[in-house]
């Protein structure tokens, strides 16, 4: 479903505002990829402009970070502030390539709010980083499912290991990967992450066995 479609107009509530983020995750190699994170603040036609026919973007920041894997160290750093409303909010720029070196997994958000909160950093930015940490992790998991679809061994010391990296990284991120609870307790035992529903639904719905996901197992 469009995410627009979770938004139908309401002619008794006027819009007053929208704030976009996305990130995007690219494969640059077998060891690294780089998240790009956009956040955009919109005013619609007129709130500001009387009479504008257009909306306003009050905001507009790219974040591009490139990142190693599985050890999802921030090896480059890069912040532009495309849309802004004041002249100087670009002079913190410079400042995000502290990012560099850090973990994007474990600690990252305390990290960030210790380095970049507050007349420390630009709050936009700080948000979309927050945004931008948890699609690295999900990003892990799309680099292990390129290499299984290019057929590489799963069995490799190297694959193994990203794999032990990319479970420890997981642990009590949320309540299903509690490290007390059950699905962690299973794995520790020996036995798979199940499916993701969202895969197991597809590929019924192409008429394809659920036993496709095997492949992801090594």
């Amino acid at each position: 479903m469009p995410v627009n479609d979770m938004f139908p107009p309401n002619p008794d509530l006027p819009l007053l505002h929208t704030r976009r983020y996305e990130v995007r995750a690219f494969r640059m190699a077998d060891d690294r990829f780089m998240l790009r994170g956009v956040v955009c603040d919109e005013k619609p036609a007129g709130v500001y402009v009387s009479n504008d026919p257009d909306p306003l973007w009050m905001h507009l920041m790219v974040v591009d970070l490139e990142v190693t894997y599985p050890a999802f160290v921030i090896e480059k750093a890069s912040v532009e502030f495309k849309n802004h409303p004041h002249l100087g909010c670009t002079d913190i720029t410079d400042h995000y390539k502290k990012l560099e070196g850090m973990s994007i997994s474990r600690g990252f958000n305390a990290k960030v709010k210790e380095l970049f909160a507050g007349p420390r950093g630009c709050t936009h930015i700080g948000a979309l980083l927050s945004a931008m940490a948890p699609v690295a992790i999900q990003t892990g998991w799309s680099m292990r499912a390129f290499v299984v679809t290019n057929d590489v061994d799963l069995t490799t010391p190297a694959i193994q290991e990203q794999r032990s990296r990319q479970f420890a990284a997981n642990i009590n991120t949320c309540h299903m990967w509690a490290e007390d609870g059950e699905m962690v307790t299973s794995v520790r035992a020996g036995k798979e992450i199940e499916m993701p529903l969202s895969v197991s639904i597809r590929l019924r719905e192409l008429g394809r066995s659920v036993e496709e996901w095997d492949r992801f197992r090594g």
